[in-house]
């Protein structure tokens, strides 16, 4: 009974999480509709791919899909540290609830955007003319390993947004984010870049993600092997934000 009672307190939190999506649509459509764009200027603008063999949107979209799971989630850091804020988290924390399920069902809301999200950028894909070569299980396993990742950055932002405190630092912190991003390959491949920085990208998590996904796909850049890492990586991270994380929300009012 205590497990289904923490998946019906989980479920509640989604659910309010969710009627936040009916009251603020706005912000909800720009979630989706930035890395689209985003897309669209390094497809038609800024696109180079030195060192990419085979066309670059190819090369180009399994990063971008990469990088739509690192980016956006000072929208749950801002709802998290607008609820502690508001003295919401206290209340919840009042009540014969699980504890964690404030987070969980934050979590679980983001999951379900960023799955919404990550349809709209293959379609956007797809229609710029890139293509999966891999196979429906190659296919769905590439989605998989870009959810697990999303997954575990998502636990990293909880976090932190749970040591930020207020709304007015989650600018300060979401800065950290770009970095990861743009320290990778997702826009271009390491073999261009000068020896010490290739380094560090191939060493960026987000970049293991990324090149096992285009070898799922069978887009260029992809290299066989590379699932394992994929895999490893979000799992590492999650083994250490998740409870960090946790604990953190316990300790909130000592």
């Amino acid at each position: 009974m205590s497990a289904a009672y923490a998946l019906s307190d989980c479920w509640t939190m989604t659910r309010r999480e969710l009627a936040h999506w009916a009251r603020q649509p706005v912000a909800v459509l720009v979630g989706l509709v930035f890395p689209v764009m985003m897309l669209l200027m390094f497809g038609y603008l800024v696109g180079g791919g030195r060192a990419v063999e085979g066309e670059y949107v190819d090369f180009l979209v399994p990063g971008m899909l990469t990088l739509t799971m690192v980016f956006g989630l000072e929208g749950t850091m801002t709802a998290v540290t607008r609820d502690l804020e508001k003295g919401v988290v206290d209340r919840f924390r009042s009540m014969p609830m699980t504890d964690g399920a404030v987070l969980v069902g934050r979590a679980t809301a983001d999951m379900l955007q960023s799955a919404a999200g990550l349809l709209v950028m293959v379609g956007v894909g797809y229609a710029m003319g890139w293509s999966a070569q891999g196979g429906p299980a190659a296919f769905a396993g590439a989605l998989g390993l870009l959810l697990l990742l999303r997954f575990a950055m998502l636990w990293i932002g909880i976090h932190l947004a749970l040591v930020a405190g207020k709304p007015e630092l989650v600018q300060a912190v979401q800065i950290l984010v770009w970095p990861v991003g743009f320290l990778s390959n997702a826009f271009a491949a390491p073999e261009s870049m000068p020896g010490w920085l290739g380094t560090v990208v191939e060493w960026n998590p987000m970049s293991a993600t990324a090149t096992a996904v285009r070898d799922l796909f069978g887009n260029p850049g992809g290299e066989p092997g590379w699932v394992t890492a994929a895999v490893l990586w979000p799992l590492a991270l999650l083994a250490v934000f998740f409870p960090l994380a946790v604990r953190r929300f316990r300790r909130l009012g000592r």
